[in-house]
């Protein structure tokens, strides 16, 4: 008799927040309070996206913070369409290929790049981007916000200085990284106490890690503004501390980072517009699976036609994508190691943001700056080794990531946000959540709940083991399949939230059911 053992024998549930004011979700719901605490104060949905964002900096170390990068979507209520805040990842001018010298095997990391030496575009100060998030946050508090700066700051720099809950999942995130975490001082110090990982306790708090001089920086930056950050004795800390470690990120790269606004890619679905963040992030890859996916007859559940079409749309999709757009090679099974986060918010007008922002792989770079305690992302690794390629590692350069941040209108009116946190599972998990919903008219919470693929390449479905057996008969029968679990970690699917507004301003959120700190927060 064959016997396999389950490694989560429970029904995990999620619940769904309701309300007529405002609303934000998030992976950190107590992120979500400090949005939903500006929505209180008078602010917009920008002062709570912006207020938000800077508390995950505190909250949320493996996932996003200051020295990260991301996009943003904002549709104000009223506007004919959304537009887009750009603070995505650029190479440091100072970046050369011969840094980076490829050594014998392929990386066993995020993607199947040649090895380098040292992999130094992996972790180190070598595989830094500019970290441009501070700037987005900044740009979405100067794009509507209402309240003052240093009010949009302040949960961010009380959360920073209660430190972060080492409690079982946090415990277990910092030992995912401990590895290299241990190879860089600061990060030693603040993440791995007597050098281990934190212990959870079997009963009582858990303990409190303050994150170096992070609540340090908040603080400047609420007071200085954020000017100081690539301009100011902040800038001039993160480039001294760049340059005492070896590595290229300098203050001119500092000085020289602006975000860039841009209309959002519009994409058309039965009745509705998908906007999309556009350019180098998943939209163009989204189209085609939505191009595919238009004649599909759609029933009242999501049944085994649906599965394997959208499995074939979305492998025909990616191939298209990593041929021809840059990010030319396949994921690793240990993809799961995405480090990215994504909140949704909306206010009671109706404007309604959408943000992904990303240190890249979990914890980034694993170096934490011990002038300023900013975890730096490790972009450089987005980008290609080997020279001659159209992603290859140089100078200046955008690379293609997988973000896709989306708001959905319906007769010009917004009334969906959505995103997701998953590297290249984010793109699948979204659009499975929009047919959900828009398509199989389920709630937010019972699609949020329902059992999902992940198609991250050309080559493999990733089927969750809870689809009925016809489902998996079917996707077995045309592809090669793993099932999985859904799981805590391992993270097999992306992680994803969304907040549906309605015509009469009534909202529904929820966010990512396995993701134990995640919550969608109303307005009372």
């Amino acid at each position: 008799m064959a016997i396999s053992h389950q490694t989560q024998n429970w029904v995990v549930a999620k619940p769904a927040a309701h309300g007529r004011k405002g609303m934000v979700a998030s992976q950190v719901k107590a992120a979500a309070e400090a949005g939903v605490a500006m929505l209180d104060a008078g602010g917009t949905a920008l002062d709570a996206a912006a207020a938000t964002a800077f508390a995950l900096a505190a909250l949320e170390p493996w996932n996003s913070g200051l020295g990260g990068i991301g996009f943003a979507l904002v549709h104000r209520a009223g506007a004919a369409q959304a537009e887009v805040i750009d603070f995505g990842p650029v190479s440091p001018a100072g970046l050369k290929p011969k840094l980076f010298p490829i050594v014998e095997g392929v990386s066993e990391h995020l993607f199947a790049w040649p090895n380098v030496e040292g992999e130094k575009n992996v972790h180190g100060p070598l595989s830094f981007c500019i970290p441009s998030a501070p700037a987005g946050y900044a740009a979405l508090h100067a794009r509507g916000g209402r309240l003052p700066w240093k009010d949009v700051l302040a949960p961010a720099i009380a959360l920073a200085k209660g430190g972060l809950p080492a409690d079982w999942f946090g415990a277990m995130k910092i030992a995912s990284s401990a590895v290299d975490l241990r190879r860089y001082p600061e990060s030693a110090r603040i993440y791995l106490p007597d050098g281990l990982p934190p212990t959870p306790p079997y009963v009582g708090p858990a303990k409190r890690l303050i994150l170096g001089r992070l609540p340090d920086t908040l603080a400047r930056i609420a007071e200085a503004g954020i000017d100081d950050f690539y301009k100011g004795d902040i800038a001039a800390s993160i480039a001294s501390d760049v340059a005492a470690m070896g590595g290229v990120l300098s203050a001119a790269d500092l000085a020289g980072c602006a975000t860039r606004t841009t209309a959002s890619s519009q994409h058309p679905w039965h009745g509705r517009v998908i906007q999309g963040a556009g350019g180098l992030t998943a939209a163009p890859t989204m189209q085609r699976v939505l191009d595919q996916m238009a004649a599909h007859g759609f029933g009242k559940e999501p049944d085994a036609a649906f599965f394997t079409a959208f499995a074939a749309a979305m492998q025909k999709a990616y191939a298209e994508r990593l041929a021809g757009l840059g990010d030319t090679t396949d994921a690793n099974p240990r993809a799961a190691e995405a480090c990215t986060t994504h909140f949704t918010v909306v206010d009671a007008e109706g404007t309604m943001v959408s943000v992904t922002t990303t240190l890249l792989s979990s914890m980034g770079s694993r170096t934490t700056l011990p002038g300023t305690g900013i975890m730096m992302n490790n972009g450089v690794f987005w980008f290609d080794p080997r020279p001659g390629q159209a992603n290859s590692i140089g100078p200046s350069k955008r690379p293609l990531c997988n973000m896709s941040p989306v708001i959905v209108t319906e007769n010009g009116r917004p009334i969906i946000t959505a995103g997701a946190s998953g590297g290249r599972r984010i793109l699948a998990s979204v659009l499975q959540m929009l047919m959900f919903v828009l398509d199989y008219g389920m709630e937010p919470e019972r699609a949020a709940h329902h059992p999902r693929v992940d198609v991250s390449g050309p080559d493999t479905v990733t089927a969750d083991k809870r689809l009925s057996p016809s489902i998996l008969s079917a996707l077995t029968g045309r592809f090669r399949t793993e099932l999985v679990e859904h799981t805590v970690l391992p993270v097999n699917f992306a992680c994803p939230n969304l907040i549906r507004r309605e015509a009469d301003g009534s909202l529904t959120g929820i966010s990512d059911v396995m993701s134990p700190w995640s919550g969608a927060v109303a307005q009372a």
